[in-house]
């Protein structure tokens, strides 16, 4: 897979190839997240868990329903969420970049979202990959 000038360096980041070899790079921090956001491509999707305290995982190209529900599993199991309580499912929306926003009073890693859809991912498939 060839990886563009924005992702050249993904293994500074959270980072796995999905099945069909689609590259996901997650922030381990809001300072990273805010790298990983600036780097997301209009059409590219984004994932974050509902709650607090998760990276922003961003799918490099065209993402299907399978590469989508990978990274959704690979953005809960990085999540504070699933650090802390281990619940049974956590949902994860995911958006396009364009549709994301921030304003100047938002700290760090922080964003806004205009529109968005949502995924439950299992407790199950989180272990799997642990």
């Amino acid at each position: 897979m060839k990886l563009n000038n924005a992702s050249y360096q993904y293994k500074r980041f959270r980072w796995f190839f999905t099945s069909s070899g689609k590259l996901v790079i997650g922030g381990k921090n809001a300072e990273q997240n805010e790298q990983v956001i600036k780097q997301t491509k209009p059409k590219e999707i984004v994932l974050h868990t509902k709650t607090a305290g998760s990276p922003f995982c961003n799918i490099k190209g065209k993402a299907d329903k399978r590469d989508i529900k990978e990274g959704a599993v690979f953005c809960a199991k990085y999540s504070r969420e699933w650090k802390k309580a281990k619940k049974k499912n956590i949902e994860v929306h995911y958006f396009k970049g364009k549709d994301i926003f921030k304003k100047e009073d938002m700290k760090t890693g922080t964003f806004g979202v205009k529109k968005f859809k949502a995924i439950k991912v299992n407790k199950e498939d989180i272990e799997k990959i642990e």
